[in-house]
């Protein structure tokens, strides 16, 4: 049957996670402050231990200032291995049934969003570790192309749309969020609401200012 659509996204059981003596130049993340991390930067740093020691055993071994995006792409396909989405081929008579009623020989890979958010941590990773924008491999184009033709291959292939559904914004809706908002925040955030919201901009209304 058809595996669920809910995948962890740890891949931190790939493998010995300890990157402590390692000759690579990818380090831990920096040490959590006094509050309890959130589950976010925990999962951050178990893939980015999990990459580092990708690339240890990497052969020959490779280190984080020599790695490209396709480096990341050989990453990326290396974890197909621990899949748990099934992925219907286009002669399999379920290609494109999302709920397909009988099982299937058809492989397993890992899904679109745990890979896109895998690579969204790990380009934070990269960046949190001194590594500079312009040189992040995970930001490579040529992993955006790879995220989108996983994205439409398994839609297809599993019939189920990953298009995002566009929000309505009512103008009493926005209405709504300004007046709540000039009873919270001060004038200045309360401007740039107001600036938003004729504008008609609503996704700005939500960015909170410090002031």
């Amino acid at each position: 049957m058809e595996s669920s659509n809910s995948e962890n996204t740890s891949f931190n059981s790939i493998g010995n996670s300890n990157t402590t003596n390692t000759a690579m130049s990818v380090s831990n993340l920096p040490p959590p402050s006094s509050t309890t991390p959130s589950r976010y930067e925990n999962q951050k740093r178990r893939d980015w231990n999990t990459f580092g020691q990708y690339l240890k055993n990497h052969r020959p071994p490779l280190s984080l200032s020599r790695c490209s995006g396709a480096h990341v792409l050989e990453f990326l396909r290396y974890l197909d291995q621990f899949g748990k989405t099934k992925v219907h081929t286009p002669i399999c008579p379920f290609y494109g049934h999302p709920n397909p009623p009988a099982p299937c020989p058809c492989p397993l890979r890992q899904a679109w969003g745990s890979l896109d958010a895998l690579i969204g941590r790990l380009r934070a990773a990269f960046e949190e570790n001194g590594g500079k924008p312009e040189a992040n491999p995970f930001g490579a184009r040529a992993v955006r192309l790879y995220l989108r033709e996983v994205r439409d291959l398994q839609s297809k292939a599993r019939g189920i749309s990953y298009e995002k559904k566009k929000h309505v914004w009512s103008d009493f809706h926005l209405c709504q969020v300004f007046m709540s908002e000039s009873l919270t925040y001060p004038p200045p955030y309360c401007i740039a609401t107001f600036t938003a919201f004729l504008s008609r901009k609503p996704w700005e209304i939500n960015i909170k200012k410090e002031y």
